[in-house]
């Protein structure tokens, strides 16, 4: 006799890895590293007119130099230009490496960032080089190969040593990567009187978003229970007078069975509401059986792929819970779609956790429900993004700090 399957609804669910899914992360994976490659490449060139420029900067401001006035205009020029060349760097590190910075840095932070950004580029162009004279000599060496002027010993030889030098150029290249990153922190980020003041800011925005979340909550609920439960009970009570007053026992047993009903009905939707306030499956069964339920009670078909071996903590299970629960509603609701999928996974110090749906798209993300996710997600010092282009599909991704 085949044993019950004791597995979570979540765990039924999943049918395991998606090869979509893997081929996504491949082309991610593949599109950032050529994105990197270009970036240091263009660091590269770059860093040459870097260079040239510093060069020739040098040279106006030693003739110069001994006249205060004159010194000060070839300064003042200097640093305008610094900046022009400093915003391509900007713009190279925004558009290939990732690296967001700020513009309100001065001239002169434009100058000493140049002053060290060129050894960088050309290092990384010094790096590129090197792969390219490996790649050169990997094809000379299978040549030789293919017309037998060398034998398997040795081919096995360059090949172990040609695999030894992608694996330090690689290393150079991703070390080269992350060094151009902070080099452009270091300059152009905010100071530290800047990140607390945009820190300050970012609370008391954060904790006004959570004040109006709130009360927007409250605002639903006593929607809920007045249009809902509240007219439930009237109508229980009206069928209970009636049945009391009724003299005839088969109309007051009729109006006994419909007050039943309504109890139940009434019930029913009392438990509904506390759903919604917060559900007590999360506490007593874990982030994966309330998930579960969500997908149960979604009307649409859910499946969920959850990759966490531990309870995250309480503040991010909440919060991964009502992404869910909000996203999963509006795709059933206003999204049409057919199909939802839900993935909860691991990221760094992190829980990840991204809904993808195959409706009409078009969400936008200022509107009340995921505005309000978003404060929530802020409130953790997390990330949320919504991708909906008129269309489809759609996909939102939270990322929820538990450090």
């Amino acid at each position: 006799m085949e044993s019950p399957d004791e597995r979570s609804p979540a765990e039924r669910d999943d049918p395991g890895p998606n090869p979509a899914r893997r081929g996504k992360a491949v082309v991610r994976l593949l599109s950032r590293a050529v994105r990197l490659v270009v970036g240091v490449l263009l660091g590269a060139v770059t860093a040459v007119v870097d260079l040239t420029y510093l060069i020739w900067s040098g040279l106006i401001l030693v003739p110069v130099w001994p006249h205060p006035g004159a010194r000060r205009a070839a300064v003042r020029e200097i640093q305008a230009g610094a900046r022009h060349l400093a915003e391509v760097e900007r713009w190279r590190l925004a558009a290939f490496l990732d690296s967001d910075n700020a513009d309100d840095y001065s001239g002169r932070r434009a100058v000493e960032y140049l002053c060290l950004r060129w050894a960088v580029g050309l290092l990384g162009g010094a790096v590129l080089l090197l792969f390219a004279y490996g790649a050169v000599a990997g094809l000379v060496w299978l040549g030789e190969w293919v017309a037998g002027q060398s034998g398997v010993l040795l081919f096995g030889g360059q090949i172990l040593l040609g695999l030894i030098g992608l694996f330090l150029v690689v290393q150079g290249l991703v070390g080269l990567a992350a060094l151009d990153r902070r080099l452009g922190r270091l300059f152009f980020g905010p100071s530290g009187r800047e990140v607390l003041e945009r820190r300050i800011s970012e609370l008391a925005v954060s904790r006004a978003g959570i004040v109006e979340a709130v009360d927007a909550e409250r605002r639903r609920i006593e929607r809920d229970l007045h249009d809902g439960l509240q007219q439930r009970l009237v109508a229980l009570g009206m069928l209970l007078g009636r049945a009391r007053r009724s003299g005839d026992p088969e109309r007051a047993g009729d109006l006994l069975r419909q007050a039943h009903e309504e109890s139940r009905l009434a019930l029913d939707d009392l438990r509904e509401v506390a759903w919604r306030v917060y559900p007590a499956a999360l506490d007593n069964l874990g982030l994966q059986e309330a998930l579960a339920r969500v997908g149960e009670r979604a009307g649409v078909p859910v499946t969920i792929h959850y990759r966490l071996v531990e309870q995250p903590p309480d503040r991010v299970r909440t919060a991964a819970y009502f992404v869910v629960s909000e996203a999963v509603t509006n795709a059933a609701k206003h999204a049409r779609a057919g199909r939802v999928v839900v993935e909860v996974a691991p990221g760094q110090n992190a829980v990840v956790v991204t809904i993808d749906d195959d409706g009409t798209g078009g969400a936008d993300p200022s509107g009340s429900g995921l505005a309000g996710l978003a404060r929530r997600v802020a409130a953790l010092d997390g990330r949320f993004r919504v991708h909906s282009p008129p269309g489809g599909p759609t996909t939102v991704v939270a990322e929820l700090p538990c450090g």
